[in-house]
């Protein structure tokens, strides 16, 4: 996205909404692929509401970097005329939905570290940001108590979900560092009153993850393997599979309207 014209704090600002429209779309594309595979029908409703929850906040911030680029661009523009490196999504959102199980845990990461991160960005001294954000923190409060419920469902139920759950937690534990090391573009908006500085968030995510495990039976993952660099633009290689299926019909019809 070229913003060369633009003053640093906007730059800032343009990628700081990027980041998060790349968050939720990336997230939703991923919880819409269990459309017509969930475990039953409710669910397989339950899960379309979510992602489409996920891909309208997608919407939002995208529409609002656009008109921050003064360029005539939409959110068109960000969700498919960007490769894999011009995408900072963070890797947790990027990798393939997996089971059921891998899902839930999935969810209940993001939806633990949303309900923190949300309330704070409503305070956030950008108003455009804050609105969005207090928008999203309605949906969030169902996300979490849905990911929760199937979390402690799994976790205390048959030997193999709980068997499932747990290999879950160890396979995504490593990829949640990344959430709370807030990179130089943010510590500037986090001076400034925009941004959340969400390395205040990590102990007290910690603590609401580590109660649900406990009573879901499963254990906290002692690994200390981590693995970073979504924000930066490294992406595994899932991403790329991701956006040539999200993008497909847009590169072949370019500018096509219905």
């Amino acid at each position: 996205m070229n913003i060369s014209n633009k003053d640093n704090s906007q730059a800032d600002l343009i990628e700081y909404a990027t980041r998060l429209g790349d968050d939720s779309l990336i997230l939703g594309h991923r919880i819409s692929e269990w459309a017509s595979n969930g475990p039953f029908l409710e669910e397989d409703i339950a899960l379309g509401n979510v992602a489409l929850d996920y891909i309208g906040r997608a919407r939002m911030y995208y529409t609002y970097a656009a008109e921050l680029t003064g360029e005539g661009k939409t959110e068109d523009d960000f969700a498919y005329l960007r490769n894999e490196r011009d995408f900072s999504n963070y890797l947790l959102n990027e990798l393939p939905k997996g089971d059921f199980a891998f899902t839930i845990v999935r969810q209940l990461f993001i939806d633990v570290f949303n309900s923190l991160f949300l309330p704070q960005l409503q305070t956030s001294a950008n108003e455009h940001l804050a609105a969005i954000a207090s928008k999203a923190v309605k949906e969030t409060r169902y996300h979490l108590r849905r990911s929760k419920d199937w979390s402690i469902r799994l976790g205390d139920g048959t030997e193999e979900s709980h068997q499932r759950m747990q290999k879950a937690l160890a396979d995504l534990w490593g990829y949640v560092h990344e959430m709370f090391e807030p990179d130089e573009l943010e510590k500037r908006l986090i001076a400034q009153g925009i941004a959340v500085d969400t390395a205040n968030l990590k102990e007290q995510w910690l603590a609401e993850i580590t109660e649900t495990l406990n009573t879901a039976t499963l254990e906290v993952p002692e690994a200390e393997w981590a693995v970073r660099g979504g924000r930066a633009g490294h992406h595994t290689e899932h991403l790329g599979h991701l956006l040539c299926v999200m993008q497909s019909v847009h590169i072949r019809y370019p500018g096509a309207k219905w």
